[in-house]
């Protein structure tokens, strides 16, 4: 059975068939329950290309992504991808990922939205000012940012809640005597970084701290500058008797520094990282400010996705989930 035998069948033209078995509301309720009973008399089952060039739509999402080395062995960002491709295929739709050179990314954008590739995006790693999110709402094509940037005008955006996770590390590390805490950060044109070092100066100019300037480091996005700024932590004098980290590709690399220089962490200087250290080869029981649940955060993001392709105003898809601070090994009373 096709739709044009369907539509003879029952006495009316083809397009009325489609509509009604699409959902359009032009059809009235009587030829819309007609339509539905034949077809499902007859074992009628569309053409699901047919039917996405009827909607002008593609069944399929994308990620344009500036990939670095680390992003393929993270397994938080997998996770998260991981999430998304599970919730798109249970509604027979696909994800991909496409790889771009920071300087294609924006030409990118451009292109996928002339091109209407894909129903909708992902944008990930918002910046402060992102000019990606800027032209994807002045184009009202349809995105959730993973993440949150400075733009006056409503997008849906998914986020953890930057300043509440580092604020805890903070206060936890407060709570245990230390004074002198450092933070090693991402590149701070990263909003994530932006607002977790506000954060962190915040909350120890409200316990009546100053900050070193020596230990603010920022630009470490992977292992090597990770271990590079920890080692410049541990030359200054006085050194902090607490690091943390606001990124675990950097933890890594941090950690590394700390017991290459043959530190005993948890009693000589203490150490929290941002993110999901269990997979580290080096073995440490890192306390970390974790992002919990991140397949079902990939997920959730597709479902605001959907969302918003249905028509949902982008206003009403932003959601900020709560981190936690898991205790390990890494954190101890400061030394005096």
């Amino acid at each position: 059975m096709n739709l044009e035998r369907l539509a003879n069948q029952l006495g009316v033209s083809k397009t009325t068939v489609s509509r009604a078995l699409n959902g359009y509301p032009e059809v009235n309720v009587r030829t819309r329950e007609r339509v539905l009973k034949a077809a499902a008399d007859a074992g009628y089952q569309p053409n699901p290309m047919a039917r996405s060039l009827a909607l002008g739509r593609t069944n399929v999402f994308g990620i344009i992504y500036p990939l670095l080395p680390a992003d393929l062995g993270d397994p938080m960002f997998l996770d998260v991808v991981a999430g998304m491709s599970a919730a798109l295929e249970a509604v027979n739709k696909n994800l991909i990922i496409a790889p771009v050179s920071p300087a294609a990314e924006q030409p990118s954008y451009q292109q996928i939205v002339r091109g209407r590739r894909v129903d909708g995006l992902v944008i990930g790693r918002t910046l402060v000012h992102d000019e990606r999110i800027a032209f994807l709402s002045k184009s009202k094509f349809p995105f959730v940012a993973h993440g949150r940037t400075q733009l006056d005008a409503p997008y849906a955006w998914f986020d953890y809640d930057n300043a509440a996770g580092i604020r805890m590390a903070v206060e936890r590390l407060l709570g245990l005597g230390h004074q002198r805490v450092a933070l090693i950060s991402a590149p701070l044109e990263l909003n994530f970084a932006r607002q977790r070092k506000d954060s962190f100066v915040a909350s120890m100019t409200a316990a009546g701290l100053s900050v070193d300037p020596r230990h603010l480091i920022a630009d470490t996005l992977d292992r090597r500058s990770g271990h590079e700024a920890m080692q410049r932590l541990l030359a200054c004098s006085p050194r902090p008797t607490a690091v943390i980290v606001d990124n675990h590709l950097s933890g890594a690399g941090a950690l590394r520094a700390l017991l290459d220089a043959g530190i005993e962490i948890g009693k000589e200087i203490s150490l929290i990282v941002w993110g999901n250290m269990a997979d580290t080869l080096l073995g440490a029981h890192v306390t970390t400010i974790d992002q919990p649940d991140p397949r079902q955060a990939g997920a959730r993001m597709i479902a605001m996705l959907l969302a918003l392709v249905d028509g949902t105003p982008a206003s009403e898809l932003q959601e900020l989930w709560q981190p936690i601070l898991l205790a390990g090994s890494t954190v101890g009373p400061a030394q005096t």
